[in-house]
């Protein structure tokens, strides 16, 4: 009987057993299914089309240098054109049917509210790319949010309002979450920042002309200043109104307002206009050694070289949600739902458009007040605010 030689004998037993972790199993290469749901059409679309292009865009940079600990990336993204019941639709479909490992998005707080409770419930990492604080105060444990705190935006505008020594302001809010959250905080945080609110008003948030509720904010003369809290279409209706009633104080932004399509909606109306946002929208005005210089330059390069438009704050929440993913994954070591959970809230010293991400279990934001800077708008484009 010929013998095998002893060589050939492993790589048969080898072969036989191609799946015993003796040999050394296949590894998986399967993609890494990532859903994301986006209002890339409808009202909302200023939030959401620069958020699904930025997203789309990483993942295939992701990718093509062989994605993360060797699985490529699988981008499963819904629109959901701002409809919070198609918000909740499919974040069904993208758990149930989909299988994803976690969802970045919605755009808006409002739908983000509605599917908080089902992410919580069916433990699926969700990273919102919408602002109101309500969506990580209370902290839900599979919740996080990579906009900066709306507190922390009322903080900036009422020191700046300081600043100017103005002190009895109006506020305007839409009924949408995002407005519905910001008037609170507005209101919780005036009196201890020496701030009176002489008028308070709420529109709807599809409302297209507001000349009726500026004029109950004209008719008070004491008013110095007026606060628009807000998405689409009222932040450049609101500038436009003014000037067309000669209402002639400050207004100020919420951090919302972070997008060159409003400011030329509003046209000359919206010179002037104070708001609170990240840097990535005067990068250029950064010094060399500020550390998110060189991640906010090259994105902003990526995205308006290749899509051909401005770069807006909205498009950088994309960019924090799926990086935050994506460093979490590589950290988890494995696309493992729990796992990716417990390295984003232990993700430290993450450099986003945003700020500088620290997150914690009591933080699941990351951002610090040092993450807004003042900006106002001059010549129709945004820059620092200087005193």
């Amino acid at each position: 009987m010929k013998r095998i030689p002893p060589v050939l004998a492993a790589v048969g037993v080898c072969g036989a057993l191609l799946f015993n972790q003796s040999c050394g199993a296949a590894p998986d290469s399967t993609p890494i299914k990532i859903g994301a749901l986006f209002s890339v059409t409808g009202p909302a679309s200023f939030l959401g089309a620069p958020e699904e292009k930025t997203v789309r865009m990483l993942v295939e940079r992701v990718n093509a240098s062989g994605g993360v600990n060797g699985r490529k990336l699988a981008l499963v993204v819904k629109d959901t054109a701002g409809s919070p019941e198609k918000a909740v639709s499919f974040a069904k479909q993208l758990i149930e049917e989909d299988k994803v490992l976690a969802i970045i998005g919605p755009s808006t707080s409002g739908e983000t509210m509605q599917i908080k409770a089902l992410c919580e419930e069916n433990k699926v990492p969700l990273v919102s790319c919408a602002a109101a604080e309500t969506i990580v105060n209370p902290v839900a444990k599979y919740v996080f949010k990579v906009p900066q705190k709306d507190s922390q935006a009322v903080t900036w505008i009422y020191r700046s309002m300081k600043d100017k020594r103005i002190t009895n302001i109006a506020i305007l809010s839409s009924t949408e979450g995002f407005g519905v959250a910001g008037k609170k905080q507005l209101e919780d945080l005036a009196k201890g920042e020496g701030i009176t609110i002489l008028v308070d008003e709420v529109y709807d948030k599809q409302a297209t002309d507001l000349t009726d509720v500026l004029t109950k904010v004209k008719a008070n003369a004491n008013v110095q200043a007026v606060v628009n809290w807000s998405i689409v279409p009222a932040q450049s209706t609101v500038a436009k109104n003014m000037k067309q009633l000669g209402l002639n104080v400050p207004l100020f932004q919420s951090h919302g307002f972070g997008n060159l399509k409003y400011v030329q909606q509003a046209g000359v109306a919206a010179e002037g206009t104070l708001f609170p946002a990240g840097r990535l929208l005067v990068v250029d005005e950064l010094p060399d050694g500020h550390p998110q210089k060189k991640v906010l330059a090259a994105y902003k390069q990526d995205y308006e070289s290749r899509y051909k438009e401005d770069v807006s704050t909205f498009g950088g929440h994309g960019y924090d949600a799926l990086m935050v993913v994506v460093e979490a994954l590589k950290k988890a070591g494995a696309p493992d739902r729990d796992k990716v959970r417990d390295a984003i809230e232990n993700l430290q010293g993450f450099v986003g458009t945003a700020g500088v991400f620290n997150f914690s279990p009591a933080d699941h934001t990351g951002l610090d007040l040092d993450a807004f800077a003042m900006l106002t708008v001059k010549g129709g484009k945004f820059t620092l605010y200087r005193k």
